[in-house]
């Protein structure tokens, strides 16, 4: 972990807000589990909270792994009056079988860091895409001088899909404005995307995929998003087009997406997530000269810790003054 001030900026797809009243957890000391961070623990502090070991005063709790699932569970089994659980991520699919057993309860408030994280995971996001429409994955791998003819295709003016409307597709559509490209957003409502030139509900995707140069997956995994992308989509999409998936793997039919490159049916992919995860050696889209995998890290500890560390001040702020805490986490939902 690092003490480096962030090189980036906070990003969020909605501005805090207050939490209905019965809801709002009780304030009191806060834990950090499973091992207390200085950074995290800073974080704690500057927003005005009091640190504890997990006990019986515990009323907040800082949990900082990916894993471990069933030790939270247990966490909060022992210490029922814990009413705020900050979560290290944007994507909480991880903790799905742990949200599932408190939907429909009004405790824990549950919040991760959606949109935290949204800078530097977009940047990653444009390097695919230049990456893929300069066909770098092919010179990478070249090993003589390319004779004619020339290969590459220019980002400026071109259309651009982004499925997901959080955070990181705010953030993309920002880095996208100095290339004049043609935004369409897809999520699960028409409510207009800022930047965008049109935003489509989820149910269209199939409709404005045929017009895409570049497809950027941007949306939270859920059971209803998984294989969001799958062999019909592809088919769908131009024999021009690059597909590039930031958010998580399982929103991509790895099969149907292999399959698409091996036929030519699209001209390349990025990935920074994949399904499974790891992707295993010997995978045929390690040898596909169409594909960039990147090893899940659009974002680094290096990059995100500054990041958490603001969102968790923001969050013990509400948690201890007026409720209004950002990322607030829907369990039936799962995002």
């Amino acid at each position: 972990m690092t003490d480096r001030p962030s090189q980036h900026r906070s990003v969020t797809a909605e501005t805090a807000a207050p939490v209905a009243a019965d809801r709002r957890p009780q304030p009191g000391p806060i834990t950090i589990l499973p091992g207390e961070d200085e950074v995290f623990a800073s974080a704690v502090l500057a927003g005005g909270g009091r640190l504890t070991q997990l006990s019986d005063e515990t009323r907040g709790l800082i949990w900082l792994t990916y894993g471990e699932t069933d030790r939270l569970v247990e966490f909060l089994h022992d210490h029922p009056r814990t009413g705020w659980v900050q979560l290290p991520y944007a994507g909480v699919d991880a903790f799905a079988d742990v949200l599932a057993r408190f939907a429909g309860t009004t405790t824990p408030l549950w919040t991760s860091a959606k949109g935290a994280y949204a800078q530097p995971v977009a940047e990653h996001a444009l390097t695919l895409v230049l990456a893929l429409l300069r066909v770098l994955p092919k010179r990478v791998l070249a090993t003589s001088w390319a004779g004619e003819p020339k290969e590459g295709t220019s980002l400026f003016g071109l259309n651009v899909l982004i499925v997901g409307a959080g955070g990181i597709a705010i953030e993309l559509i920002r880095l996208l404005e100095p290339f004049g490209v043609h935004v369409t957003v897809v999520r699960r409502s028409t409510t207009p995307v800022a930047g965008a030139e049109r935003t489509v509900s989820s149910e269209h995707l199939l409709q404005v995929l045929p017009a895409a140069d570049v497809v950027v997956i941007a949306a939270a995994f859920t059971d209803s998003t998984r294989r969001l992308i799958g062999a019909p989509e592809l088919a769908a999409m131009k024999g021009s087009a690059v597909l590039v998936n930031i958010a998580r793997g399982g929103l991509v039919d790895t099969d149907a997406l292999t399959a698409a490159l091996a036929d030519g049916a699209i001209a390349g992919a990025g990935l920074d997530v994949t399904d499974p995860e790891p992707l295993p050696d010997g995978h045929p889209l390690w040898t596909e000269e169409r594909v960039i995998i990147t090893p899940h890290s659009a974002d680094t500890p290096e990059m995100t810790a500054p990041l958490l560390a603001e969102r968790i001040t923001e969050n013990v702020r509400a948690f201890l003054g007026d409720g209004r805490f950002v990322g607030v986490v829907d369990p039936e939902a799962g995002y």
